[in-house]
This record gives C-alpha cells, structure tokens and sequence, in this order.
C-alpha cells in the first residue's frame, strides 16, 4: 500500500470531520482494529527483511499523525469552534419550565378601575411625581395655612423652586386644565407620598386615581352616576351608595362616598366597625377659584373631581387587612392573583 497516498488521504479527509459521529468514523477507518494503518502493519512480515525497518517506521509516524489529528480535532469539536458542532438532544427528558410572572394586584386593581373609567369616555393622563408647589396646593385652591402644606405632612426637596413629592394626583389636574379646554373627561393613575407612619392602613408611598370631568352644564347630578357605575362595576351590582357632606378646598360641594359593605351586606361587622358603611373615595365640585387658577370662566364651565387610593380599593375588593403585605414582595401573596 502506497504510504503516501495513505497521508494525502487522511489530510483529505480529516478536514470534512465536523462532527463527533463523523471524527469516530474517521478514527476507526484509520486506526480501528481492521482499519487502515493496522492493515499497513500486518503486511510488514511479508516485505523484504531489508525494508521492514524503514517501512515500519513510516507506519508509527502515519499512526502518530492520524492520532494528533483526531486529538486536535476532538478539542475543536468541543469547543465549538468547529465548522458545525455537533449538538445532541434527548427529546424524552422534560424541559426546564420558566415560571410566568402576574401583574401585581395593585396594577391588576389599577387597570380595572382606569380600563371602567376608559369605556365612560375617559382619558388617561399621567404625570410627573416631582411637583412644583403651585400646582400641587396654590392652583387647587389650598391656602398658604393649610396643615397639608407643612413640612410633617409633604416631602419637600432641597432647592429654591419649592419642589415636592406630590403628596396626590390632582396636580395633573391643573397640567392638564392649562394646555386643554373643555370639554374635558380625564382619568389619572399615580403614586403619590406622604410621610405617614407605616402601620397596617398607611404608607408613605401609595397610589391614587384621581378623575375629572369639565364641561357646560355639569352638575352633581352627573358625579353621582358616573361614581355609581364605577362602584357597581368594581363591588358588584348588589351594593349601595352614600355620600356624606365633607370639606375639601378644591371642591364645592364636597362630599365623601361609601359603599354598603360588601362583607356582611350593610348589616354591620368588625371590617365596617359596625356601621354597614365602608369609605371609598373623595368627590366634589371644582371649586371656581381652580378654575380662576387655570384661565377658566366659572360662570360659563362646571366640573366635578374625585380621587381614590388604589390601596383601599384593593383590599376592600380582596378582604386584605393589612397594606403593607402589598409591598412586602412575598411570592406567597403575590401568587393568590
């Protein structure tokens, strides 16, 4: 057998080895135990005694090529450096499953109550969570000696302009109010900050949605039946209204709304105190000095306002006691939704 020719063959051949299974059939017509090179070593006793020598010799340097050949390639292979490594799949073995993740139940509450207001014809706005001081008290009305413009009821930030967390999400009322004119049907979602002591009904970080709605000849009348389709469509349609007389210093009328309970259906137990009543929200006419504050005539618009924590909705709506297990990021909890 021509020994040379053996050699152009295997450097033929050992460069479309791509693969393990490939490189095995390479080794074994090679160096297999009927392969090629054990063949070239069987018929050195028929040669002359005279070239056995040098002919054996050509066998151990082709077998030692053919072996570093077949070890280069083997780390190529591994490596993936290869032209196309060779990638193996047992399709009976189970496959790792990626756990899906859920929207928090805040957002989940969040979406509902702005996706009730959106088929009403409301609008979502978003807006910042850095406030200047005028839209967030003067423009709504809230007198320079008002309790909730102290530094113990609002974060202020360092700096002469006066910004502020905004301590609610009626700013963006005033935003809005002064780049549009009416009519106007908003719907606004936020976080907002208070530095409240957290226990198990406050935080110093929760979210708000604050709605409005300006016009000619908007009346009370109109508050009450948008927030009654909103509480019906959130509690179900068996539950009851109530507003009660309040003060707020950006509405006039004010009034805060309770439902019937939805726990013991109005008949009284420890989550309503006994009374058969759980608060909701806040709501309550524009008061005109807010409309003076955005360059609206009082005498030609009306308009009514409301705001809720999405907390409260939340655990009203989910029998939950405590507000902080919202934040606490226990998968336990987070998984129930």
């Amino acid at each position: 057998m021509d020994i040379d020719a053996i050699k152009t063959q295997v450097d033929f051949e050992i460069g479309s080895v791509d693969s393990v299974r490939s490189l095995e059939a390479f080794r074994l017509k090679f160096l297999g135990r009927k392969g090629i090179i054990a063949q070239l070593t069987s018929s050195i006793p028929n040669l002359h005694p005279q070239e056995r020598g040098a002919f054996g010799q050509e066998v151990n340097a082709l077998k030692n090529k053919v072996s570093s050949l077949i070890t280069e390639k083997q780390r190529s292979i591994a490596s993936g450096s290869g032209e196309s490594r060779q990638r193996t799949y047992d399709i009976g073995m189970p496959g790792i499953a990626q756990e899906l993740g859920s929207l928090h139940p805040l957002t989940q509450v969040l979406n509902e109550i702005c996706g009730i207001f959106k088929k009403m014809g409301f609008a979502v706005v978003e807006g910042p969570e850095i406030e200047s001081e005028y839209n967030n008290f003067t423009g709504l009305n809230i007198p320079l000696e008002h309790p909730s413009r102290d530094v113990f009821d609002t974060f202020y930030l360092k700096g002469k302009e006066r910004l502020l967390l905004r301590s609610h999400t009626s700013p963006v009322q005033i935003r809005v109010m002064k780049k549009q004119k009416p009519p106007l049907a908003v719907i606004v979602p936020g976080r907002v900050y208070r530095p409240d002591a957290v226990d198990a009904s406050h935080s110093f970080m929760f979210h708000q949605i604050e709605g409005f709605m300006v016009d000619r000849n908007i009346t009370f009348a109109d508050l009450k039946g948008i927030l009654e389709v909103f509480a019906k469509a959130v509690f179900g349609e068996d539950i009851k209204m109530r507003f009660r007389p309040h003060f707020f210093p950006f509405t006039e009328p004010s009034a805060e709304v309770d439902i019937s309970c939805i726990i013991c259906k109005g008949r009284g137990c420890s989550v309503c105190g006994k009374k058969g009543w759980l608060e909701i929200l806040g709501s309550g006419m524009i008061h005109p000095n807010v409309f003076k504050h955005v360059g609206y005539d009082p005498k030609k618009y009306t308009g009514f306002a409301f705001g809720m924590g999405v907390e409260r909705i939340a655990m009203l709506k989910y029998g939950i006691n405590d507000i902080r297990i919202f934040f606490e990021n226990d998968l336990r909890f987070l998984k129930q939704f």
